[in-house]
């Protein structure tokens, strides 16, 4: 009885030891994962703070972390006075046009390359791997040049077709659908069901991840683009958000009006983190899915 109690003693008494050591590791990383946190948002606060406050009071103390006196003025000014609302509405229908653009052209290109056999696929694949490692500023003059002469210029669709079917998403999509089960296609070929009919009512409804993935990563190179656009709109009626926001900046070359600024900035961050806040989980299935890390 006492060679077979030792065992199980010892068994428990290390049972113990880990479940101890869990307790303690568990909070540990818990209140690292929120001191990163805390970390990574306090630029942004003192941002929300700012634009919160009047510029004669971000003078007298700009460390401050809370206004003293919170309010809305910033971005009353900034929509009334300095025509945001134009700049909001034209990146809107950019980004609206870019994701739309991405979402088909690297759905159907994406199935493509990694489901049917076709002459030249390889080659296909290859030049997306390759347009993925051409930097922009090495291709924007031809872009220029091209979008001038289709009379694109200063137009938003000028500005959102040059973004419209990224590489990136198009490799994306094609990681995804390597994924899905090629028995599963086959069996709906069997069935009789032509290769549109597949791709919309099979392979569509299971690259959801993917699409989410796209339309955060699509979005973010639409509205935080500023070469581009600033390039491209020769007038203000064609600005989008960062172009606009710099414009504003640059209007009062001798006093910098940082409230109006701060203000800016939200604007511009805003829709991102609701998007992001709205498709994490999604997104989140999607990078795994594809195999990036």
């Amino acid at each position: 009885m006492t060679t077979i109690a030792a065992p199980r003693n010892a068994e428990m008494t290390g049972e113990r030891t880990n479940f101890r050591r869990r307790s303690v590791a568990r909070p540990l990383l818990y209140g690292a994962l929120v001191l990163c946190a805390l970390l990574t948002m306090l630029p942004f606060l003192w941002v929300l703070s700012g634009s919160l406050r009047s510029l004669a009071e971000i003078r007298s103390d700009p460390g401050a972390w809370l206004p003293h006196h919170v309010t809305l003025d910033n971005f009353v000014r900034l929509f009334r006075t300095e025509g945001f609302g134009r700049f909001l509405v034209n990146s809107i229908v950019v980004a609206v046009i870019v994701v739309a653009g991405n979402i088909v052209a690297a759905s159907a290109a994406g199935y493509a390359l990694a489901k049917l056999d076709f002459a030249g696929k390889q080659i296909a694949f290859g030049a997306v791997m390759a347009a993925m490692m051409v930097p922009f500023t090495t291709v924007f003059v031809t872009q220029f040049v091209i979008t001038v002469d289709l009379g694109l210029a200063d137009t938003l669709t000028g500005i959102a077709l040059p973004g419209a079917a990224l590489p990136l998403s198009v490799f994306i999509m094609r990681q995804y659908a390597l994924s899905v089960p090629d028995e599963l296609l086959e069996a709906a070929r069997i069935d009789g069901a032509g290769e549109f009919r597949i791709f919309f009512r099979i392979f569509l409804p299971l690259a959801g991840p993917a699409v989410a993935t796209i339309t955060i990563m699509s979005f973010l190179f639409s509205w935080n683009n500023f070469i581009w656009p600033l390039i491209v709109a020769q007038s203000t009626s064609s600005y989008t958000l960062p172009v606009g926001l710099a414009a504003t900046s640059q209007a009062a070359a001798h006093v910098t009006d940082y409230g109006l600024m701060l203000a800016g900035a939200i604007v511009v961050m805003l829709p991102v983190l609701v998007l992001f806040l709205f498709l994490q989980r999604y997104f989140v299935q999607g990078i795994s899915g594809t195999g990036m890390r």
